[in-house]
């Protein structure tokens, strides 16, 4: 659009939506409102605050008359709704975004939490699965909660797992449960050589079916089975607790590497196949069956058995 008194020809981009109400009966709008000049490049509508405080413009008037300034009531219900207008794109992309990555199962983060006594080899669990690597030692028990980021892969597709890692102590117990209640996977563990952890497990399940959802994938885990010379809790107690609650078992070693990486993977496609079937879908994923993908899959020995028995 041209116009005031410049040599310099430019144009200005007005929403067709806008609605200013100042049209009167004089026909007086330049021939070339609507021209766009090749080579020159369009300038959007001068800054409104300006307007509004009275400053001099020097580029032409919005409405495509010239010298012609709105009341400041229509510049600033047209700021207004320009604002409104950029906020519902801004959230509308956000959520289209959003809603794109929720509709791909590849995309889901699953929250997958590991539960259990102090000192029962949580984090060492975690530590192994994330990096394959057994940190030799004694860790400093976890304070509070904290959590990494794992993809599994499942047959041809990424599932993402959320892994957080919780104390156990008795202290942090009630930051814990504010955890459960979005969680879509908890791992419970208890240590072979501790059997006051082991029968802890059957409080932590309370707390799982109090605050947790009803669908939440539940695992038990009994851990340190490389302890073969300290273990106190046989095999069966474990499988005997687990069938008792319905819940798949089996025995980790943290130390060795045993089981962890098919501990999450069961529960990976546990998920998988969830989200499939919600999505309505017939394919063998919709029909895993995760007790019956352990004992396919587990080691056939019945513990592990080493020398010297590290805390894991």
């Amino acid at each position: 659009m041209r116009g005031g008194s410049g040599d310099s020809p430019s144009t200005v981009t007005v929403p067709a939506s806008t609605s200013l109400n100042i049209m009167t009966g004089d026909d007086s709008m330049s021939d070339d409102v609507f021209e766009v000049e090749d080579g020159k490049s369009q300038m959007q509508a001068p800054g409104l605050s300006e307007r509004l405080a009275g400053a001099v413009q020097a580029t032409p008037s919005p409405t495509g008359y010239r010298d012609y300034q709105p009341p400041a009531e229509v510049l600033q219900n047209y700021s207004q709704q320009q604002s409104n207008f950029a906020k519902s794109r801004l959230a509308d992309n956000v959520w289209s975004s959003y809603k794109r990555d929720q509709d791909n199962p590849e995309n889901y983060v699953h929250k997958t939490i590991l539960l259990g006594d102090s000192g029962v080899g949580k984090t060492s669990l975690l530590v192994q699965f994330d990096t394959g690597k057994f940190q030799h030692g004694n860790f400093a028990a976890t304070v509070g909660i904290g959590f990494t980021n794992k993809m599994v892969t499942v047959d041809d597709s990424q599932v993402k797992l959320q892994i957080w890692d919780t104390a156990g102590q008795e202290r942090f117990r009630s930051v814990t449960h504010a955890y459960y209640r979005d969680a879509h996977a908890l791992l419970l563990l208890y240590d072979v050589t501790n059997k006051q952890s082991y029968d802890n497990i059957r409080a932590w399940l309370g707390e799982i079916r109090e605050y947790a959802q009803d669908d939440v994938v539940i695992m038990l885990l009994g851990n340190k089975c490389d302890c073969g010379s300290e273990r106190i809790v046989r095999r069966e107690d474990g499988q005997r607790l687990a069938n008792e609650y319905k819940v798949p078992f089996m025995e980790t070693s943290a130390k060795t590497g045993l089981n962890v990486e098919l501990a999450f993977h069961a529960v990976a496609r546990e998920l998988k196949a969830r989200a499939n079937k919600q999505e309505g879908g017939d394919s063998d994923d919709a029909r895993f069956n995760v007790q019956d993908y352990l004992r396919q899959h587990q080691s056939q020995r019945n513990s592990c058995l080493s020398s010297n028995c590290l805390t894991t």
